[in-house]
């Protein structure tokens, strides 16, 4: 809105051009989008408390944890209010990849929020049941998924429906152009192609298994959000880059046409997650629940489908990933042995069973996040 409002002032006055350069833009969406979240956090924690939805606590668990039930949950809806928002100030609406990823977050965000009301709200433990909360995740992931497989393809609307009416008249059977291969980082050539059925399945692995990843690290004050701001960041270095025919060339990436205006989404993950933290750090005001965790995981999937940086993410998200990993060894462990591999899954609650205490989880996972993020952000290069 406010791109377009500068756009048409810049037809007299010169100086509003400066608000069609991303960087600026992306700046200012940090900013507007933090300060959303330090405005409307206050009220909405007060609204939270006030029809008590607070966030219920394993027995089996940590006993420090007892002391956080009762504590407002679903405050990840203020981080999706400040990324909207954010959004619809500093991004160009006329951005399909923009509106990918924001309706992909919203999605995934009604799920998690369905969920958490169920489970607050009407005191049901179980909250959305395993197989409707897969359904609708793969339902909103797999239409997607085969939008981003021709979108990603073609520069162009145009060139999309063309692409993908070609598809259809094939059979389902077509060669998508190589700025579709999945990516090896660190080399310049080596990429695999995908196909349009390889292209849908990865895509649709990535968006909803990075979803279900971040929900899962969301267990301690502060864990998850952090290295979401972080990989979120590293993805907007990496949607700048790849919307840039001159970058992209000189670092050896593939040039996506438009995908530098998620630049800018990145910069309001940032700004609402940097926000959200100020009320989730230690101790903890408010929880992310899952109507946060599900949205900004699947947001963070969709860009880094769209910028062509699927392994990527699985270096930089390595936290999300070992939590996850955790849970599957030792639900598997369990069935097949009757033996449990970790104190407790997910991982972090296994160092809080092993003496440390939650600070010390929290930060050092920070840590070795923020490690992870500057491997990812070497590929650029080291090629």
């Amino acid at each position: 809105m406010l791109l377009a409002l500068a756009n048409w002032i810049a037809s007299d006055v010169r100086t509003f051009n400066v608000f069609g350069y991303i960087t600026l833009r992306a700046v200012l969406a940090t900013i507007t989008a933090l300060m959303i979240s330090f405005v409307v956090g206050p009220r909405m924690i007060r609204k939270l408390a006030q029809y008590k939805i607070g966030q219920s606590v394993r027995d089996d668990g940590p006993q420090t944890h007892l002391t956080k039930a009762g504590t407002p949950t679903m405050g990840g809806a203020l981080i999706l209010v400040s990324i909207v928002i954010t959004t619809l100030l500093w991004a160009d609406l006329r951005n399909r990849f923009v509106w990918v990823v924001l309706l992909v977050t919203l999605g995934f965000g009604a799920i998690g929020w369905i969920d958490d009301y169920r489970k607050v709200v009407h005191r049901n433990p179980k909250g959305l049941s395993v197989r409707a909360k897969l359904f609708w995740q793969s339902v909103i992931g797999l239409v997607a998924a085969v939008y981003l497989a021709f979108s990603v393809s073609s520069p162009s609307t145009a060139q999309f429906l063309q692409l993908f009416f070609a598809w259809l008249s094939s059979g389902f059977n077509l060669d998508l152009p190589p700025k579709a291969d999945l990516i090896v980082p660190f080399f310049k050539t080596v990429s695999y192609p995908l196909g349009v059925w390889g292209f849908i399945v990865l895509s649709y692995c990535v968006i909803v298994g990075s979803s279900n990843a971040v929900n899962l690290t969301d267990g301690l004050d502060g864990l998850a959000i952090m290295p979401t701001v972080m990989v979120g960041a590293a993805l907007g270095i990496f949607a700048y880059v790849t919307g840039r025919a001159d970058f992209s060339s000189y670092l050896f990436l593939p040039h996506i046409p438009g995908a530098g205006e998620l630049t800018v989404f990145c910069a309001a993950i940032a700004g609402a997650g940097l926000g959200f933290l100020w009320f989730n750090a230690y101790p903890a005001e408010v929880f992310m629940g899952d109507v946060g965790a599900l949205g900004l995981g699947a947001a963070l999937g969709a860009i880094a489908v769209i910028v062509r940086q699927e392994i990527v993410l699985f270096v930089m998200g390595g936290v999300f990933v070992i939590e996850t990993l955790s849970v599957v060894i030792q639900v598997i462990s369990f069935k097949l042995t009757g033996r449990r591999v970790f104190r407790m899954a997910p991982l972090h609650h296994h160092y809080e069973l092993k003496g440390w205490k939650e600070n010390q989880v929290v930060v050092r996972f920070w840590i070795v996040t923020m490690l992870l993020v500057l491997f990812g952000l070497t590929t650029l290069k080291l090629r």
